[in-house]
């Protein structure tokens, strides 16, 4: 299953699951939830850390932490 962080510049997805110990607390707040739409926005050098968009918010996480949150890709 695809994560966050298999996504290449201009992707978009809906996120899927990822376990709720692994991810912290403030994405759940920002709306990094199962059912939302992601998408990469850009990435840092060396793709880490990637800046997204999740339901019109705005923000960076490592590359590590995306690697947790499995998606399906909108075609």
């Amino acid at each position: 299953m695809p994560t966050i962080a298999h996504l290449q510049k201009g992707d978009r997805a809906i996120i899927k699951e990822f376990s709720i110990d692994l991810v912290p607390l403030k994405l759940l707040e920002m709306g990094c939830l199962p059912g939302n739409e992601v998408m990469l926005v850009q990435t840092a050098p060396f793709r880490d850390p990637l800046y997204l968009n999740i339901n019109g918010s705005f923000l960076a996480i490592r590359k590590e932490t995306a690697s947790q949150i499995e998606v399906e890709l909108i075609p």
